[in-house]
């Protein structure tokens, strides 16, 4: 059913990118709140705030995924230490959240018929609101994977 996809992010001008931010995030549970308040407040500042429930839920699933399955226990809470870094870049008619992490592992989702459960549906999450995501390893000396979200964005005007 759900395949990621190891691939880079599809062609996109690097020079037509007309808004990027970052932000470290530490190995705890509280970086999840972090990173949706560091997305509401960007997105307003870009006054891009057509999408946000959807960028703000997959925000949280991402940055979720990498603290519970990428990030090694022993490095969780030591501290502080930013293990996860959430990246958001904007193009005139896309949105891409990007979130970085120290594993190789391929993001996998989950064989679940049990609707009541109360995790394991992260990435049918993503897979649903987000307009594409796929996920690429780091290359030189960066250590880990990129997983990533695009949203298409009305057209200005």
């Amino acid at each position: 059913m759900l395949k990621p996809l190891r691939q880079g992010l599809p062609p996109l001008d690097p020079a037509a990118v007309s808004d990027a931010a970052s932000c470290a995030l530490p190995a705890r549970y509280e970086a999840v709140r972090e990173a949706r308040r560091f997305t509401r407040d960007t997105l307003g500042q870009w006054d891009i705030g057509d999408r946000f429930d959807d960028v703000c839920l997959v925000v949280s699933e991402l940055v979720t995924n990498a603290l519970r399955h990428a990030v090694p226990a022993d490095i969780r809470p030591a501290d502080g230490l930013p293990s996860v870094r959430l990246h958001l870049m904007h193009w005139s008619e896309r949105l891409v959240c990007a979130v970085r992490d120290p594993s190789h592992e391929t993001p996998v989702p989950r064989d679940s018929d049990d609707f009541s459960a109360e995790s394991g549906r992260g990435l049918f999450l993503v897979d649903s609101f987000a307009d594409s995501w796929g996920w690429h390893p780091l290359a030189g000396t960066l250590q880990g994977k990129v997983v990533w979200a695009l949203f298409r964005m009305p057209a200005a005007g």
